[in-house]
């Protein structure tokens, strides 16, 4: 049976579907990737253009470098996509519907990772600014938020 991965944007306006396993799964430091993600790194896997569609919508894309194109949602900005020119696209892994099902394997451009980086799971929780099951139920009652899911239309119309 054919793995199929779906994901898209925060707010729905660009979804996308890839059929098989995404390869070459992994955390790139390098500085561009962090501006592109506003993060510390950026989660990438590949698969081929001919196993890869948009389901929805059609996503901006920036010209990063001479040879790197980054797709994203023009309406929420939410980071998509990496084109380097290969016959692959890679996919932002934590836009996938289901993130947990494709696991990093390995990590590249270690010359820029945060000094730091190692000792997150040493930070102290703060479970005092956890939410509550009563915050989570507010917050996803008035979320504008795409669910995990395929939808036949967004937003729904009930909602502005």
């Amino acid at each position: 049976m054919t793995l199929i991965h779906t994901g898209g944007c925060q707010c729905g306006a660009v979804r996308y579907r890839a059929e098989g396993e995404i390869g070459f799964p992994h955390l790139c430091h390098c500085r561009m990737c962090q501006k592109a993600a506003g993060s510390y790194f950026m989660p990438l896997g590949g698969v081929k253009y001919e196993s890869f569609s948009i389901t929805r919508g059609e996503p901006a894309w920036f010209q990063s470098s001479e040879t790197v194109l980054r797709g994203f949602c023009a309406q929420c900005g939410t980071p998509l996509f990496y084109a380097g020119g290969s016959d692959h696209i890679s996919i932002m892994l934590g836009s996938l519907d289901d993130p947990e099902s494709v696991k990093p394997k390995l990590q590249t451009n270690l010359s820029h990772k945060m000094s730091w980086f190692g000792e997150l799971d040493g930070l102290k929780h703060a479970a005092e600014m956890d939410m509550t099951p009563e915050e989570e139920k507010r917050v996803a009652a008035s979320s504008r938020q795409h669910p995990d899911h395929d939808t036949d239309t967004w937003p729904p119309e009930d909602r502005p």
